[in-house]
């Protein structure tokens, strides 16, 4: 008799559509069943306004995706972010009392001392992503097991999130009859979709852009070195041209979405595009140079942010593997070419990758953090079936 599938389930929970990715797990390899995308309520820059109007979101993109896929969904991985979200860096110390081999039990427990941080009363540990050991005072071991010593620590780099604003989306979740598998942020899950483990190891940068909130990672080797906010984001670009322009948000939005570029020079001065004039008084003419003049002050801000937060931790010149521009907000055109001239690297959209009968109209950077999401799901799924695998060999050997 066939086992039962094994679902993989994303749910990126955006500010301006709510996204479902379901794969199978099938013999340790991902396959794309099925997804769905709704228009999300219920949030306000960039945090939980109205938690029943969002889960009701989740429900509709729920049932959608269940039906594209054919099968029933009850839990996924779920992405988190927004300004609530801070990145810092820790460090555990174990003594060992006297030189002898390192085990699995003493990276736990020196992994679990770096993460007794002291937190604000409104601040919980949302992942914790080890960097390295420093063996004996030596530095620079990713895997310190079975060596001698007498001392071991461990660097780590801790994302933390607001409790309210967990415990916001988690009942959301919940209320739409589905259960948490667990929270991931939002960037991370973006780059585990879009940047292969070899180019994460020369040193990149994945930025989400999202409608209110921006993210980021910054990966060198194994290691993730910075998890991030940035203070820029796709709204921002358009209340730049509704501001500049004298156009409601909605015009705003959609000049962006037809006309905008993140380059000015590209456009010839005698290009117009016609605009509503202020009142309801007919339309006007303007050159389209100055929409885009208008984007690309904000998009050079945005990765001046970004240059800013790799210049903290020393990896304004060290990304090799370059940035992968994620989220609905990076499809504005040309938006590659400022992140190139600004970090002084090879930029390059995010496209979700390593999922099996992925289709073609998905290659979008907006999908990646429902897709990595998706992955991440399965890993756990592929771990909690190792455990039981193991489990029951040990069970039948003991017996």
């Amino acid at each position: 008799m066939a086992g039962k599938q094994i679902l993989a389930v994303g749910l990126d929970a955006g500010s301006v559509e709510t996204r479902f990715v379901i794969c199978a797990l099938d013999n340790g390899r991902l396959r794309f069943l099925g997804c769905a995308a709704v228009p999300s309520r219920g949030w306000r820059k960039g945090k939980i306004d109205d938690q029943k109007a969002l889960s009701e979101s989740i429900l509709a993109a729920l049932r959608k995706a269940e039906a594209a896929a054919g099968v029933s969904v009850e839990s996924a991985a779920v992405g988190m972010g927004g300004p609530t979200i801070r990145g810092a860096n820790a460090r555990g110390v174990l003594e060992l009392e006297y030189v002898r081999e390192i085990d699995q039990r003493d990276v736990r427990r020196v992994v679990d001392r770096a993460a007794r941080v002291q937190l604000q009363p409104d601040r919980m540990l949302l992942q914790l992503f080890p960097q390295d050991f420093v063996v004996d005072g030596h530095p620079g071991h990713r895997d310190p097991r079975k060596m001698m010593a007498s001392t071991l620590e461990v660097n780590v780099h801790l994302i933390t999130a607001s409790v309210q604003e967990h415990t916001a989306l988690i009942g959301a979740v919940n209320h739409a009859h589905l259960v948490v598998e667990e929270t991931v942020f939002e960037a991370l899950a973006a780059c585990y979709a879009a940047v292969l483990p070899e180019e994460r190891r020369e040193g990149i940068v994945a930025v989400d852009i999202g409608a209110e909130s921006t993210e980021m990672v910054v990966y060198y080797g194994d290691s993730l070195y910075l998890a991030s906010m940035v203070r820029v984001c796709g709204d921002h670009f358009t209340r730049d041209l509704a501001q500049g322009l004298v156009l409601t948000f909605d015009e705003a939005e959609t000049v962006k979405l037809e006309y905008g570029s993140a380059l000015s020079e590209l456009c010839l001065e005698n290009v117009l595009v016609e605009l509503p004039a202020p009142g309801n008084r007919g339309y006007r003419d303007i050159s389209r140079r100055v929409v885009n003049q208008i984007l690309e002050a904000r998009s050079e801000e945005l990765f001046r942010h970004v240059r800013s937060e790799l210049t903290r931790v020393g990896m304004e010149h060290a990304l090799l593997g370059g940035v992968f521009l994620t989220g609905g907000g990076a499809k504005l055109p040309d938006l590659c070419d400022v992140a190139d001239r600004i970090l002084d690297c090879e930029a390059r959209y995010g496209l979700a990758v390593g999922i099996e009968d992925w289709p073609g109209d998905l290659d979008d950077p907006k999908w990646c953090v429902a897709a990595g999401l998706a992955m991440y799901s399965a890993k756990l799924k592929a771990k909690e079936r190792q455990k039981r695998e193991t489990a029951g060999w040990l069970g039948r050997i003991l017996k």
